[in-house]
């Protein structure tokens, strides 16, 4: 045991550096729940919005804004912007940095679904429209709208003989 410390005492500053990447290490990993819960809620339930009216609009911008449509309206039109840009930043080349950049706030469902439609659609769009773009277009989000559609289906009658 004493030629292991002669060894280490030779080598302290690296033994206080593995120490100190120890500590940082286990702050990270008793920190991962706090951060994936805040994904989870501000990320996914939420849609990345923190609050859902920002700080900086005036009472009247709001009164002037929600002439131009009802709240459920909005939330459609959100859900449509975000399917467009998504598509639009996939074909630009910039989902992908923007992932990076941003990390898992762009992976909730809505945007990361229009990623995996369009990414397989441009990828083989020199193949042809009908046996490239079309037909490779749902190779990843096929499953997805085929599990989808059908556990809405069996959610959806177990709902309604619950509450019959």
């Amino acid at each position: 045991m004493g030629k292991i410390f002669k060894q280490l005492a030779r080598h302290w500053a690296a033994c206080l550096v593995v120490i100190g990447l120890l500590f940082v290490q286990a702050y990270c990993d008793l920190s991962l729940p706090d951060y994936t819960s805040k994904i989870v809620d501000t990320g996914i339930q939420q849609g990345g919005i923190e609050s859902p009216l920002p700080d900086t609009v005036r009472q009247s911008t709001l009164d002037a804004l929600s002439l131009l449509m009802r709240e459920e309206d909005a939330a459609a039109a959100t859900s449509i912007s975000l399917v467009f840009l998504s598509a639009l930043l996939t074909a630009l080349n910039l989902y992908n940095k923007l992932a990076r950049f941003g990390g898992a706030g762009t992976l909730v469902p809505i945007t990361g679904f229009a990623n995996a439609v369009v990414s397989p659609a441009i990828e083989f769009k020199a193949e042809g429209f009908v046996t490239g773009m079309a037909a490779k277009m749902f190779t990843i989000a096929g499953p997805v709208i085929v599990y989808g559609t059908t556990a809405s289906v069996v959610y959806g009658l177990i709902y309604w003989l619950c509450t019959r």
